[in-house]
């Protein structure tokens, strides 16, 4: 019996398409939800690595950034995730440049950020090679609630160090959950006990003067009340009383899942603590645990207490101390 051979065309054809998939693995990652979706419509080789992206996407908010995968659950609406730059760490600020990128590829992206660790070249750090907390090194002095101490860049210890406990990414299991009136928030999806690390808060580093030239434009965005951005401003009063550092930190464009936390009225379930490293110039602000979190349970902070706008956005928080109104004042 003489061996059927696939005919030219069906060759061409099939090399026409892996051709097309190998391409396409490479771009489509790079696009933006509603262009995504566009592209889905157009073949069915498209639809197919498209819906494998968004499968990739909402599976995995960090993008294989974290130590743990940070899925979105969404049991609301069709939206199966929304669609934001990731950053595990500050990264630089910029009117003009607020990049693509790649989300959902199956090729491993190795263009992680590097931390924005500006230090003091100069500092001296301990020289333990390993600190537990109780270990008497000079790096883990707790200042006060809301400031602590850890090792950092001019240490002698590694990154194993037990007093690097916020350096190491998230290490607890969150899920990003659609609530029908709050939109996205961030959950716990374990038990995370008191005084537990959870996350730092990142984003774009921004001057003051960038800041309050985005600040307008977000406000502008707000005004039909849809819209809700993610600047947070950090002012770390020095000992003297007469000055302070400011931080702008903008997640609104670019962040990690700590954007996503939603505030409340009565302060919520997480404290916010100044982080500094012996050596870096930068504090940071990170989010513990402030008492015992269930599986499921919104995680959520205070935004603050000063209420510009009487007409400001509303607050879902529901708890006994609501104000009606999300905190609002000049950046």
């Amino acid at each position: 019996m003489e061996e059927k051979r696939p005919r030219p065309e069906d060759q061409e054809a099939g090399a026409h398409e892996r051709a097309l998939f190998q391409c396409a693995d490479l771009i489509l990652p790079w696009l933006h939800s509603a262009e995504l979706a566009a592209t889905s419509s157009t073949c069915k080789t498209l639809n197919r690595i498209s819906r494998s992206i968004t499968a990739s996407r909402f599976s995995d908010a960090a993008r294989g950034f974290e130590p743990l995968p940070i899925p979105f659950v969404n049991a609301v609406d069709h939206h199966p995730y929304t669609y934001f730059l990731y950053t595990p760490v500050q990264a630089h600020g910029s009117d003009s440049v607020r990049d693509r990128q790649a989300w959902g590829s199956t090729r491993t992206d190795s263009s992680r950020p590097e931390r924005l660790d500006a230090w003091v070249g100069d500092a001296c750090g301990c020289e333990c090679e390993r600190c537990d907390g109780d270990s008497g090194c000079p790096c883990s002095d707790l200042d006060s609630a809301e400031l602590a101490r850890e090792c950092g860049p001019s240490c002698r210890c590694s990154v194993e160090c037990g007093n690097r406990v916020t350096q190491g990414g998230i290490s607890v299991r969150l899920k990003i959950v659609r609530d029908k009136r709050k939109g996205w928030g961030l959950c716990a999806d374990e038990r995370i006990g008191r005084g537990q690390f959870v996350c730092e808060y990142t984003g774009e580093l921004l001057t003051t003067k960038e800041a309050r030239r985005w600040q307008q434009r977000y406000d502008h965005l707000a005004s039909d009340g849809r819209f809700s951005c993610a600047l947070l401003v950090v002012r770390e009063h020095l000992p003297s009383g007469k000055a302070c550092m400011r931080m702008n930190i903008d997640a609104t464009v670019m962040g990690n899942v700590s954007r996503f936390i939603n505030h409340s009225c009565d302060g919520g379930n997480l404290s916010t603590v100044i982080v500094r490293s012996s050596g870096a110039l930068l504090p940071r602000l990170c989010f513990f645990a402030s008492r015992d979190i269930q599986k499921d349970e919104e995680l959520t902070f205070s935004y603050g207490e000063i209420r510009l706008r009487s007409k400001g956005l509303q607050c879902f928080c529901d708890s006994h101390d609501c104000f009606g109104i999300l905190p609002s004042e000049n950046t």
